[in-house]
């Protein structure tokens, strides 16, 4: 089991949990972060600090979520566009930085309509 970031986190990218992260196992892709389900060690500190409540332990997930289980861990084990090998276990996010791509999932997701804010 591991923490897992569902929809809130689509477009928000707030990247508090990943400063609190104490094994680095919050990667970010273009438009939601996503945790690395086998280095994740379980400690919780990336929930409370999540200002759209997006982080929940995996048995936590509500049920309109449930799918952002199998897609974080999606995320690592297959190849995404612009990726030429599945990312597999890298072992922290840092040395990686921003990847720049998004699960099927979280790119198929509405983005945002930025004329309405303005």
């Amino acid at each position: 089991m591991a923490y897992v970031i569902a929809e809130p986190c689509v477009d928000v990218t707030d990247r508090a949990c990943v400063d609190e992260c104490p094994v680095d196992c919050i990667y970010v892709g273009e438009r939601s972060l996503y945790i690395h389900p086998d280095e994740c060690v379980d400690c919780g500190a990336c929930e409370p600090v999540c200002p759209v409540e997006a982080i929940y332990y995996e048995d936590d997930l509500p049920e309109r979520w449930r799918g952002y289980a199998g897609d974080n861990a999606r995320f690592f084990s297959e190849t995404l566009p612009g990726r030429d090998a599945p990312l597999d276990s890298p072992g922290g996010a840092a040395k990686l930085g921003d990847l720049g791509v998004d699960t099927p999932l979280v790119a198929g997701q509405p983005r945002p309509d930025l004329s309405a804010q303005q």
